[in-house]
């Protein structure tokens, strides 16, 4: 195709999509909005500009004059989102630490992305210190003590604390522009064999994720939406993909932010009744936290906004939320695609439908495509199946924001990329109004006799019994059908279950021909807890484990 081009004129700026900008633009609006941590630390985006220039002439005073991996270490906090603009503004990449990792993960991340400086809380400096001998490029350790004492280990260059460096930094700094396309970030995700793979992205990525996150939730009326009226509190660490990308949206609109540090129930309930947030996104089972726990009964929810990834939001737990009043949608996306791919649209008549269980419905699909994203599902002929709500196929994306591959990994980049499609690994239908609605993971579907059975379609409906807090199903190999269903049952404190019960339970739904009798789980287990991965989705793959031990 042919396509014309005009000149410009000698002096004309092609201006770069840099995360520069973004802050920038944080105090046009509203820059006496505040930034909160716990109850130690508040201050306004004047005050958070000024400590990113002071932290860009920490980083400058080490030499760290671009190209190079500054990693965090951190609970969610000031810090940390100092760090989202700082590092990369000055042309540094950064490297956002997954705490829950195991040690033997966290080494290999620290010395596969090349960390050369860690910003380090100072609960974790004995986790640093167990592995100081075997990190390969780590020059510099800065400790963030919280205004409390640390101590300091021959074994690791421990140069200073975070707060002290920044009061004897300048605040005076230019930050210069650059290539767009320059890494600004980098993390790591985790999957069921090998060593965690690096994702990466660039500044003009993340600008343009922020730009469409942003759009999709303010420009569009519907549910769950987000200005800089609200008061954004994350619960959903913020090494884990961008915190969804939201301190950027928050920012760039002057929101108001609350970061609670370390998760704990007391502290984050304080801080909630303190601060009132009114706009959050977490797993669920942050959520269920929320609603179930006898501390937030009195806690008025009806003004809080949620938005749930990272797993399927259980209609039970839907139902639960929007009964106190919570406006819960959920999202999709992974690692790899920055995250989000997709948000569940409620329109404006739709949303004050008065039907809980038409609400439960709506809320709990995948979610339409965000603005400027492609996804396609593709069939076991790799064929795009078509939108009829039953097809399934395997989801693939193509955005301005995925990661164009695993760092230092090129044949598992290219099996990512296979065909020009980032292929998810998840399995989806799609109906004729472009919803999505996720069914498994590829890993996860369960093919019994010959069937796909749905692990999400039946947790979500054993879910809904009166007595059950949370449920996985898995399936285990059976000699004569392949594979059957098994379930892992979590009841509520003072409830009772017998299998008989739940196959009683079941049977209205194979009744009314929502499944067949042949997908009530074969085997029932009932735990105290089900095993979550580091970012809190459930572990399946523990638990597949488990059973093929016993």
């Amino acid at each position: 195709m042919n396509i014309r081009r005009l000149p410009s004129a000698s002096n004309a700026f092609k201006y770069p999509l840099l995360i520069k900008s973004i802050l920038a633009y944080s105090v046009m609006l509203e820059p006496e909005n505040e930034i909160v941590y716990k109850d130690q630390v508040r201050y306004n985006y004047f005050e958070l500009n000024r400590r990113v220039r002071k932290q860009a002439n920490v980083f400058k005073k080490l030499g760290l004059d671009g190209g190079q991996t500054i990693a965090v270490l951190d609970y969610d906090s000031h810090r940390y989102l100092e760090a989202f603009f700082g590092v990369p503004m000055t042309g540094n990449v950064l490297h956002t630490i997954n705490w829950r990792l195991s040690p033997v993960q966290i080494l290999y991340t620290i010395n596969h992305a090349e960390d050369v400086v860690i910003i380090c809380h100072s609960d974790f400096l004995p986790l640093l210190e167990s592995l100081a001998k075997e990190m390969k490029t780590v020059k510099s350790i800065i400790v963030c003590a919280d205004g409390g004492e640390y101590s300091k280990s021959p074994l690791l260059p421990i140069i200073g604390e975070y707060e002290e460096l920044l009061a004897e930094a300048s605040d005076e700094y230019d930050f210069e522009d650059f290539d767009e396309d320059a890494v600004a970030t980098t993390f790591y995700t985790t999957g069921t064999t090998g060593n965690p793979k690096g994702v990466y992205f660039t500044h003009r990525q993340l600008v343009l994720h922020t730009l469409s996150v942003g759009l999709t939730f303010s420009a569009i009326d519907g549910a769950c939406r987000f200005n800089n009226s609200d008061v954004y509190m994350p619960l959903t660490p913020m090494f884990h993909v961008h915190a969804w990308g939201f301190p950027y949206v928050a920012t760039l609109c002057n929101t108001k932010q609350v970061y609670i540090g370390k998760f704990d129930p007391e502290t984050v309930l304080k801080c909630f009744v303190k601060e009132k947030p009114t706009f959050s996104h977490c797993v669920p089972t942050i959520l269920q936290m929320f609603v179930s726990h006898p501390a937030t009964q009195n806690i008025d929810l009806s003004k809080w906004k949620v938005v749930i990834g990272g797993s399927a939001l259980p209609k039970a737990l839907a139902k639960a939320a929007i009964l106190r009043g919570v406006d819960v949608i959920t999202g999709y996306g992974m690692s790899e695609t920055c995250p989000i791919l997709s948000t569940v649209y409620v329109s404006p008549k739709d949303k004050i439908n008065p039907d809980v269980d038409f609400q439960v419905e709506a809320r709990t699909r995948s979610g339409t495509p965000a603005m400027f994203v492609d996804l396609r599902l593709l069939d076991d002929e790799g064929k795009v199946a078509p939108k009829d709500g039953e097809t399934i196929g395997e989801v693939t994306a193509r955005t301005p924001w995925l990661t164009q591959g695993y760092y230092n990994e090129p044949q598992k980049s290219e099996e990512l990329w296979f065909d020009g499609w980032l292929h998810t690994g998840d399995v989806a239908t799609m109906n004729e109004n472009n919803s999505l609605k996720i069914t498994d993971r590829i890993k996860d579907v369960i093919k019994s006799g010959g069937e796909w059975v749905s692990s999400i379609d039946l947790e979500n409906i054993i879910g809904q019994h009166e007595a059950i807090q949370e449920v996985a199903i898995v399936g285990i190999p059976d000699a004569k059908w392949g594979e059957r269903p098994h379930a892992m049952i979590v009841l509520k404190e003072g409830k009772s279950l017998t299998k008989d019960d739940l196959k009683a339970f079941m049977q209205r739904y194979v009744d009314d021909k929502t499944i067949t009798a042949w997908t009530i789980p074969s085997s029932v287990e009932f735990a105290v807890a089900i095993p979550k991965t580091s970012v809190g989705k459930i572990d399946k793959k523990v638990i597949r484990a488990t059973l093929l031990t016993q």
